[in-house]
């Protein structure tokens, strides 16, 4: 997970908190009030965690595809 330590404007903690937001929103309750019960009334801290993706998913393909091709000229050299 690729979530920021701190707010990048206040400085504030954020990412002890992402992974209770991230399974609170997925069993269906509402961004904004998950939210206040975690503390973040700054608007800034909100931005970290309602804009912040999980990327690794989205890289993971092409570190994968550097692997097939470095095996793959490994063994034209030999």
């Amino acid at each position: 997970m690729l979530i920021p330590v701190r707010c990048f404007t206040c400085g504030n903690l954020i990412a002890d908190k992402y992974e209770d937001y991230q399974n609170r929103i997925k069993s269906g309750e509402e961004p904004a009030k998950v939210l206040d019960s975690l503390g973040f009334k700054r608007y800034c801290c909100r931005r970290m965690l309602m804009t912040s993706v999980e990327t690794i998913q989205q890289i993971i393909p092409f570190y994968e595809a550097i692997q097939r091709r470095y095996l793959e000229v490994q063994s034209e050299l030999e």
